[in-house]
This record gives C-alpha cells, structure tokens and sequence, in this order.
C-alpha cells in the first residue's frame, strides 16, 4: 500500500499569538501521525522566541523560511487582541514574507494556507484572500472587510475553505478545521480516530457541502449507533439496507430507527446518503470522470440515483467542472 506524502506544515507563531489557536491544530496533527499520517511539524515566525497570549514565550523558534515546499501547508495561529502593539512589527513583517510567498492576486502556490481567527487579517492584508470566501472571529468581520474589501467575508461561518486557502474563526474551531484538513489529505477514517482520540464527538460546519459529514452526528455516546457509524465510514460504497445496518448494531430495524434519531439526530437512510455524497464530492472535480463511474465509486446505482439523492440531502445544485461557467 502507497503511503501517502510527507506534508510539510510551518505553524508561524507571532509575539501575543493564541495558544489555543497554536496547540489545538498541532496536536490534532501529532495524533494524526500515530494513526498513519505524515505531518513534518515545523515552528517558525519573526521573533526566536515570541511570547504566546498566556505569557509563556515558546523557545527554539525558526525564522521565517526563504521559500516552502511546493506541497507545504502555512499555518497561521491569531494573536491577542491586548498585545496588538507587540505584534505589530512582527506582523508587517510576516506580511511582507506571505506578499514574498505569493504576490497579490496570484494563486497560492503552495499546498494549504490556513489562518485561524484574525491571523485572516494578516492574509487580507497580504492581499491574498481577494475574490476568496474567507472567515474569521466574528468580532473582527467588519475589520476583515476593510482590510480586504475584495475578500467575500462569511460572517456565520465556523471555517471556510477556498481552494488552497482555508480559514478559521478561531480559538476552538482551528481544531474543527484541522479535523477538516486530516480528512481530505489522509481520509475520513484517520481523521476520525483522531477527533476520537481527542474527545471531539461535536462535529461542527456551516451546515455547507464542502464540510465533511464522517465526523457529523457523533456527539452522543451510545455504542450501537457509534458501530453502525463506524462501519458505513469505513465502506461508504457498499450498499447499506436498514437490515444489514441493523445487524451491525445487533438490534432490530426498527431499534435502531429509533437509536439514530435519538442519539444522532437523523435517521439511518440519512446518514447513509450523506456519507455517500461525501465519498464522491471530490471525484466530481475530475473532468476524465463521467457521473456514472462517480456513482458506481460511491455506492449509486446510477447517475440518476446519485442526482436523486444530491437533491435531496443538498441545497446546492451538482455541479461537474464543465458546469461552473
């Protein structure tokens, strides 16, 4: 079996950055690695040893790298709003590196850009969130959009991802959004034992398509429902009637009906679909796929079926490539 790419990730830690902002995305990418993953974690930043929002400064400090791998993701933690005139030096220059990066209006040329709660308005300011949806701390949207008045700031919104640039409304949701990250880089499962492993059962999004569902509806802790969960993640593509569902729980059709929405919210059929669609979403970007083989690859007996089922779990049109013009 391929194992899957080294990805070089360089957290850039600013004078007064927020530790919660830092830690919970690098842990959710250290516990990644026990569970398969290839996260190369590399700390950098304008200062040898910044000083986080709690006071406790982080020795050992890269400076700030010439270039990155083409792969590379930049992560980017929030600073604390009381130690804004620390940072400011260390921000305009973290600025001018991201501008060195990836001149404005040019698209980011590496793996993944992520900024987590008003680390966007680094990157606003770098010009690199023009024309993108983007999101930050909800106190800090209106800031955000003078900042970047070309940006499409989300105001609702717990992460977005664009493309290769991703955003966070922080604190808390930088570990949504890492949870995010590990799912389309190493796949569902991992990242599923991941937020377990963390004790993330709430999985939550801006009730939007691009969100994963795998690690959706599991904030409750009842064992059957989670087996039955576990099961149709790890084979999405099988066809999963009630009966066999069911018979994975080890109660009756019925029972489980009534243990889905109960502790999860939504019924079986439902959390079938949505998993399914969540399968196929990243095939329908491949213009050498037709609908058909897509909804072989997720379980559907047809492109019919698989427009079927979109409608209904979806308040977005299917869209392919070809489409979007």
């Amino acid at each position: 079996m391929t194992q899957p790419p080294t990805i070089p990730v360089h957290f850039i830690l600013l004078p007064g950055f927020l530790l919660l902002d830092f830690a919970g995305p690098a842990e959710a990418l250290r516990i990644a690695n026990q569970h398969g993953g290839r996260f190369e974690l590399h700390y950098c930043g304008p200062d040898a040893m910044p000083q986080s929002s709690l006071g406790m400064a982080l020795d050992g400090v890269e400076a700030l790298p010439g270039q990155l791998p083409p792969q590379g993701w930049v992560i980017i933690p929030g600073l604390a709003g009381a130690m804004a005139a620390q940072s400011a030096a260390a921000a305009r220059q973290t600025v001018a590196w991201l501008q060195q990066l990836c001149p404005a209006g040019q698209p980011w040329p590496h793996g993944q850009l992520i900024t987590i709660c008003s680390a966007a308005l680094l990157a606003g300011a770098a010009g690199l969130l023009d024309h993108r949806r983007c999101t930050t701390h909800h106190t800090l949207v209106e800031k955000l959009q003078q900042i970047a008045p070309n940006a499409r700031v989300e105001n609702d919104r717990v992460f977005v991802l664009d493309g290769e640039v991703a955003s966070s409304a922080g604190i808390t949701t930088g570990i949504d959004l890492a949870l995010e990250l590990i799912a389309r880089q190493c796949g569902p499962q991992l990242a599923l034992a991941v937020a377990r492993e963390m004790v993330v059962w709430l999985r939550r999004d801006s009730a939007t398509p691009q969100h994963s569902p795998f690690l959706a509806y599991r904030n409750h802790l009842h064992p059957a429902v989670h087996r039955v969960q576990d099961a149709i993640s790890a084979e999405p593509a099988r066809h999963w009637p009630l009966e066999a569902m069911a018979s994975v729980a080890c109660v009756s059709p019925r029972h489980l009906a009534r243990l889905f929405r109960q502790h999860a919210g939504v019924s079986p059929l439902d959390y079938y679909q949505q998993i399914q669609l969540a399968q196929i979403e990243p095939l329908l970007t491949l213009r050498d796929w037709s609908l058909e083989r897509i909804a072989e690859a997720g379980g559907f007996g047809s492109a019919r079926d698989l427009r079927r089922v979109w409608q209904k779990q979806r308040t977005t049109p299917l869209r392919r490539p070809a489409e979007t013009h």
